[in-house]
């Protein structure tokens, strides 16, 4: 799962929407100085994280990328489902997509004390050209994975030109996505629950 989906999924209070942005950049222990709702957005993060690695649908999606990208197949899938989430907002989101997307740059900048470090560096980029509202188009996607491509990657790689494959076999990742989503947001209600967290509405 990428940015959209973690943020949607952690439901609607700010804490947990900051704590499941900042998964994707806190690694192993969990920082002290994390305030305790956000420490639990960033486990709800990595509980979901587990549970997409190894649905059945997310792992038929994998398999369809092809062999010159396998290696980084997770990465495009994490991206292509993005794109449907974005794409199928109507039916799956909370609100307008540029509504949302707005409420949550917001957030992460009214918190600018508690991003890493490379969060707080491609904020600026991300408010700027909204790309939480972009990934409803294919070539956006295209374009951000080109740029891991160049710009994430230490090594020579394949992924550049890796949004292709979204359009090659878009109805079958979009079916794959349609049988994930409703039971990984089953997933995160159900972790939020346990964890006295609120429902997403």
């Amino acid at each position: 799962m990428n940015y959209l989906a973690h943020i949607l999924l952690a439901g609607p209070d700010p804490a947990y929407r900051l704590g499941a942005l900042l998964g994707d950049f806190v690694k192993g222990p969990m920082p002290g100085v994390l305030p305790p709702a956000v420490a639990e957005g960033v486990i709800l993060h990595r509980s979901i994280d587990v549970f997409t690695d190894a649905h059945p649908a997310f792992l038929a999606s994998r398999a369809r990328v092809s062999g010159a990208r396998r290696r980084y197949s997770g990465i495009m899938v994490d991206m292509f489902y993005d794109h449907f989430l974005a794409a199928h907002w109507a039916k799956f989101g909370r609100g307008a997509l540029p509504d949302f997307a707005g409420e949550t740059y917001a957030l992460f900048a009214q918190n600018g004390d508690l991003l890493p470090a490379r969060l707080a560096q491609i904020l600026p980029n991300m408010t700027r050209n909204d790309w939480l509202t972009s990934y409803r188009r294919p070539e956006a996607i295209a374009g951000a994975i080109n740029g891991m491509a160049a710009h994430r990657l230490s090594q020579p790689n394949a992924l550049g030109g890796g949004g292709d494959e979204l359009l090659e076999k878009y109805a079958e990742f979009e079916g794959d996505f349609l049988a994930f989503w409703p039971q990984v947001r089953a997933h995160a209600e159900a972790f939020r629950q346990q964890h006295g967290m609120k429902s997403a509405g």
